[in-house]
């Protein structure tokens, strides 16, 4: 417009030279503008992905970066999302390890007051009669004995959680160790006057493959659970059967209390209990389950529970067939 009215007043003025001028200095303005403007933009995404990377990772990322917003739209969302999901979880952590914590105390320092008790009533003067010395050191033993149960336990599953805790997996007869199980619990059950039987009679051998000291543990901590939590007069049943053509399933089924609904899903939980009031009826580390739970994870393989409360409970677990199995 200047360049148009400087040669009109002139006197020569050119319509050719002027459209060129025109096409030009726009051209150069417009090619300046971008120039800057992509600078300007550059340096602010630059400045965006660089803290997403920080806070991401601290690897620098050799990534092109783009000034292209839906990308960029795309790449912050998705780092949102995934920074959410971190923060959810690291929420569940940290109530997990304060219920642990709250747990771990609970469970010791009901032994630990019981020997402590029992030692200072010792020290002030008991332990000058023979009989009460006597006694409040066998109880103060078996104080200790349960602090050594929950700190064996806590041991073992820790080696499960890590892996630390190889597994020697060897053929062996499933039956047969239930049945050793059996004979085991027996006197546990008959305060109870609790039947630990089979669904039916097994004769001949089935026989699996996996570690047998660790299953037998399982199926000794399922059926313990069974009889604690079993109805006096009651039956706890075990089942083994065909599940694939390379697997078996152990049930282990009793008519016990059951396990509200609400309360499923925790039951594998270090120290969680169905029963989780003050003064609880029957003992135990409070490891029993998480240790099943790890001992048959470790083996790749699955444990099931379904349970309805005054029905009872059931819980089953795959395990791998022994090849020897199959020849028999």
């Amino acid at each position: 417009m200047i360049l148009g009215i400087l040669l009109f007043i002139f006197n020569t003025f050119d319509a050719i030279l002027l459209t060129l001028s025109t096409i030009l200095l726009f051209a150069t303005s417009f090619y300046i503008l971008q120039i800057r403007i992509e600078k300007f933009i550059y340096r602010k995404m630059k400045q965006i992905y660089d803290d997403v990377a920080l806070l991401e990772s601290s690897t620098p990322t050799s990534d092109p970066i783009t000034t292209d917003m839906r990308t960029l739209t795309e790449e912050i969302g998705k780092f949102a999302k995934d920074k959410k999901i971190e923060i959810d979880t690291l929420k569940v952590r940290e109530e997990y390890r304060r219920d642990f914590l709250g747990n771990v105390s609970h469970e010791l320092k009901t032994p630990l007051f019981t020997v402590q008790g029992y030692i200072e009533t010792l020290l002030d003067g008991a332990l000058n009669d023979k009989n009460v010395r006597k006694k409040y050191l066998q109880r103060a033993n078996k104080g200790v004995d349960r602090l050594m149960y929950i700190v064996k336990d806590l041991d073992l599953i820790t080696k499960l959680e890590v892996g630390e805790l190889n597994l020697f997996r060897e053929n062996f007869d499933i039956v047969e160790l239930i049945e050793g199980v059996f004979d085991l619990l027996e006197m546990k059950a008959d305060k109870k006057n609790i039947v630990l039987t089979f669904d039916m009679e097994y004769p001949r051998p089935i026989y699996v493959y996996a570690d047998k000291d660790k299953i037998q543990r399982v199926i000794s901590n399922l059926l313990v659970n069974s009889v604690k939590y079993g109805r006096r007069d009651g039956t706890t049943e075990v089942s083994v059967e065909n599940l694939i053509k390379n697997k078996v399933i152990i049930r282990v089924t009793d008519n016990g209390e059951g396990i509200p609904k609400r309360q499923m899903h925790r039951i594998f939980e270090r120290f969680y209990r169905v029963d989780q009031s003050g003064s609880r009826k029957e003992g135990g580390s409070g490891l029993g389950l998480a240790i099943v739970k790890h001992i048959i994870e470790a083996h790749e393989e699955k444990i099931y529970v379904e349970s309805e409360i005054e029905v009872g409970s059931e819980f089953s677990f795959t395990l791998e067939k022994s090849k020897v199995g199959a020849e028999h």
